[in-house]
């Protein structure tokens, strides 16, 4: 529809997304000028509810943008007390030790958090210095101006029906307009996409490599407790069928976040991520710990690991991208939140000079050079080559070649190996099911693993089922047509929640199903799909998960 009247509100700058790239350039947009007049839009029920993320935090982004945080009652309270590294295998593990690690790879000095809890920490030293936030208001589509810039967005539209026509609820939303809008959605998101195709700001850049995380919270017996550890694993069970490995980090509250990331490059169309999952629960290590615990609240979502070489260009007329959206995490540290903090920072920065200067809906040129000759870029091209490495040779040679890298770039600024590109893009890098055998996984024992649908129950999801699905398939005929005989539907398996079935029924042949209902938002269909038929969009405002403390 095309013919539709919405009302128009007019803001300096509109802001997409209430993460910590949001929320930071909200801040900074305000400390620089209370005058301004700044909207931050969130699609999640509240602040915070679609956020997951490891997390330990390195606060340099948070020391930059507050820096007495600690006075005003950040909810970071557990500094990292010990660093451990293990390589597993089936039925044991080798403790790496810390002393080769590069510098940059150490936890001192950082903590563990939730940073849904930071966000919404950080959303009410926002609202107190006057920005707007309102969760709930999915930003559908952009607005664009006269001259082609991006102008604002369209959020709140609520009521339409499963065929897409308008409801007898229908609200049509409204128009938000900016002088300049930030876009701060996360890995993958609906209106960066459109404004990385549209600006043409992938050239001259490699293709964005992503991983797809998925996290258990467990409470554990008190005795097994170490407030302050943080472990991170490597090897079984992943192997060489794919890359990627754990994490296991003790908060408070005989809390522990338990989570696994797996490459999404990985050419086996059997691999489950979901299964490996829940498979590395079995290892004996991590059964020791998690048993007597249950686990509380599970999510997942897709990470950026292109690094360096895959940041897009960030700025086109009117718009800017922030944090996850421009793909700034450090894959080695895992870690982005102190990037994205930065990031947000740097984009208010270049918006306020910008308007002080009576200029709007242009081109912010001094955030792209802020972002690449400051904090941000310094921290990544340290490790530019670790991730190309990895997909390359595999786990051995990263570990080695990777970690010479990562030193010689500390130490001295500059590497041996130059800057190595990436290869064709993680849906091209899916073979095909001829080529491989099919993995026989074990069968969640309900204890230590789960079904997929069991532990969506746990990330809260919700969505309003008579609206259109959001995951929209370009040709509906492809998935059996096509992905089915050539790639054994690997939508079944990469998806962590269950969205995707092949059923058959009545002697009517394969049937591919959708159940939308249950999607986390972690985006791996639009990503991983080999012909790129799935387009994750925004479902209406506040659907999604719920995620308490991710």
């Amino acid at each position: 529809m095309t013919d539709i009247q919405r009302e128009a509100m007019a803001y300096d700058v509109v802001i997409v997304g209430a993460g910590p790239a949001g929320l930071s350039a909200a801040i900074r947009l305000k400390q620089l000028d209370p005058d301004l007049s700044v909207v931050v839009l969130e699609k999640g029920s509240e602040v915070g509810a679609h956020i997951l993320s490891g997390a330990v935090l390195d606060p340099c982004g948070l020391d930059a943008l507050i820096p007495d945080w600690r006075e005003r009652g950040a909810p970071i309270t557990v500094p990292v007390r010990e660093d451990n590294f293990h390589f597993l295998t089936e039925a044991g593990s080798v403790r790496i030790p810390n002393w080769p690690m590069p510098r940059l790879m150490s936890n001192h000095g950082a903590y563990i958090v939730s940073m849904g809890n930071v966000c919404r920490w950080m959303a009410g030293q926002a609202e107190e210095l006057g920005v707007e936030i309102f969760p709930g208001m999915a930003c559908s589509s952009l607005v664009y101006g006269d001259q082609g810039e991006v102008k604002g967005v369209v959020a709140g539209e609520f009521g339409r029906l499963a065929d897409g026509t308008p409801g007898p609820a229908y609200e049509p939303g409204m128009e938000l307009h900016g002088k300049y809008v930030l876009l701060g959605e996360g890995v993958r998101g609906s209106l960066t996409k459109e404004v990385i195709s549209r600006f043409d700001l992938g050239r001259g850049h490699c293709p964005q490599k992503f991983g797809i995380g998925m996290k258990e919270i467990w409470e554990i017996d008190p005795a097994k407790h170490r407030e302050g550890t943080v472990t991170h694993t490597m090897g079984w069970p992943l192997g060489s069928s794919a890359g990627g490995g754990s994490f296991i980090y003790h908060i408070d509250n005989n809390q522990v976040y338990v989570g696994f990331v797996v490459h999404l490059n990985y050419a086996n169309p059997y691999l489950s991520p979901y299964m490996e999952f829940q498979r590395f629960k079995h290892h004996p290590m991590v059964a020791e710990l998690l048993a007597g615990g249950k686990r509380v609240a599970y999510g997942a979502r897709a990470i950026s690991e292109g690094g360096w070489q895959s940041i897009p260009t960030l700025v086109a007329p009117g718009v800017a991208l922030l944090g996850c959206a421009a793909g700034l995490v450090n894959v080695p540290r895992i870690k982005g939140n102190h990037n994205a903090m930065l990031s947000g920072k740097a984009a208010a920065e270049a918006a306020h000079a910008a308007i002080a200067a009576v200029r709007s809906g242009d081109t912010l040129t001094a955030y792209e050079t802020e972002v690449r000759n400051g904090a941000i870029g310094k921290d990544l091209k340290k490790v530019r080559n670790v991730k190309p490495l990895w997909s390359r040779y595999g786990l051995t040679a990263s570990l080695m070649l990777g970690g010479l890298d990562m030193w010689t770039n500390d130490l001295f600024g500059a590497s041996l190996l130059g800057t190595l590109k990436h290869g064709k893009s993680d849906a091209a890098s899916t073979g095909e099911a001829r080529d491989f055998a099919r993995i026989a996984y074990p069968k969640p024992d309900g204890i230590l693993s789960f079904d997929r649908l069991t532990n969506v129950a746990f990330s809260f999801t919700n969505h309003e089922e008579s609206q259109p699905p959001h995951l929209k398939l370009a040709d509906p005929a492809l998935p059996v047509a096509v992905n089915l005989p050539r790639f054994a539907e690997p939508a079944q398996r990469y998806c962590p929640a269950g969205v995707y079935e092949v059923v058959e029924a009545d002697g009517a042949g394969p049937r591919f199903v959708v159940n939308f209902q249950n999607c986390v938002h972690c985006k791996t269909c639009d990503i991983k799909d080999p012909l790129q038929n799935i387009t994750w969009t925004t479902p209406q405002g506040g659907d999604g998960p719920n995620y308490p403390n991710m």
